[in-house]
């Protein structure tokens, strides 16, 4: 399957403490790169589609790393712009047990947030493309990614590309107010909404009845009724709610919801997944991206769902922020049992 696929967002230097321990603990980070957008990308083209991501990366070696490792695999990287004089940095505390994980973020003046809206041929970009993927944390980092936001909805619109948007709601970035005034006129362009409760309430103003994730608590019927207020206040083709049920740091419930106009007219759950959590940043890029190759895959719906589902459980079991994992490891996950056996 070869379909064009383009994210647009930032990559960032990852530096997370070793071992689970804490940042007044660590005398040295582990080194990776990550990003919403960017994790999209890497898990797409290791799906098999012609994967492509725009961003804007200083000319420096740190930019040329981040760059070097997104090509590693197999993203292509034709439309990133060089310039500026920064990679945003984002420091990772891995929480265990009832210790949560702590996320720091430094990427103030970074490339992408100087990016500026006529540095890019967005119609070349969108020019045989089948699909468009963007989050809420990119028009985050200020108005000039705002107006990139923008152009690209437009562009990506025009050109009959489908166009998804996994809301992903910062507070550490920006507030719900600057969310929800940017957020909510975007979504006219949008056809497939990736949500949470947190998200869909943040940047949305949509709230999903009496749930409480941290209370490992959930009210399935709410978070159909969001689905469905979602789809029918923006029109959406499809929605997809996530539903983490929060343990712990370390053991979290995980499905999802779907409501798609194909062949899903009511919403239906997923398999539930029980995981011992390795690494959970991350893991809902992977249910986008599953679920971005699950719909140009599968006539169904239902199995577009499941196998995002299980791509995104079997993403918090790797450490990093990428999902590198083989549609026939997915498939086997989402069609088997999932007890763990050795495989010789």
């Amino acid at each position: 399957m070869a379909h064009k696929v383009v994210t647009f967002g930032e990559i960032m230097l990852r530096l997370s403490t070793p071992a689970f321990s804490r940042f007044v603990q660590a005398q040295s980070f582990d080194m990776t790169f990550g990003g919403g957008e960017a994790n999209v990308a890497v898990a797409l083209a290791n799906y098999g589609l012609d994967s492509y991501f725009l961003c804007k990366l200083p000319q420096h070696e740190i930019g040329q790393a981040a760059l070097n490792h997104l090509r590693r695999f197999g993203v292509q990287c034709r439309y990133v712009i060089r310039g500026g004089d920064r990679v945003g940095i984002y420091f990772l505390e891995t929480g265990a047990s009832q210790r949560a994980s702590k996320v720091i973020y430094d990427r103030a003046h970074s490339a992408l947030s100087q990016m500026q809206k006529d540095e890019v041929n967005w119609q070349e970009i969108f020019d045989g493309a089948a699909w468009f993927h963007w989050t809420g944390i990119t028009p985050a980092l200020g108005a000039k990614a705002r107006e990139c936001v923008k152009c690209a909805c437009e562009a990506a619109k025009e050109a009959n590309v489908t166009i998804s948007c996994d809301l992903n709601f910062r507070k550490k970035l920006w507030s719900e107010r600057e969310a929800q005034a940017f957020m909510q006129p975007l979504m006219e362009y949008v056809d497939v909404c990736i949500a949470n409760e947190e998200d869909a309430e943040k940047s949305l103003g949509l709230k999903a009845g009496e749930s409480d994730v941290e209370s490992a608590e959930l009210e399935e019927q709410s978070y159909f009724e969001m689905a469905r207020r979602l789809k029918n206040k923006y029109d959406f083709q499809a929605v997809a709610i996530t539903l983490r049920e929060s343990f712990s740091a370390s053991r979290n419930g995980w499905s999802a919801i779907l409501l798609d106009d194909r062949d899903c007219p009511v919403p239906s759950r997923s398999r539930r997944y029980d995981i011992q959590l390795i690494d959970r940043v991350g893991g809902g890029d992977a249910f986008a991206s599953g679920l971005i190759y699950g719909l140009l895959a599968n006539e169904n719906s239902k199995e577009a769902l499941e196998f995002a589902v299980a791509a995104s459980c079997l993403k918090q079991t790797i450490p990093g922020d990428f999902n590198l994992v083989t549609v026939e490891e997915v498939e086997k996950l989402a069609t088997g049992s999932g007890s763990g056996r050795v495989e010789r």
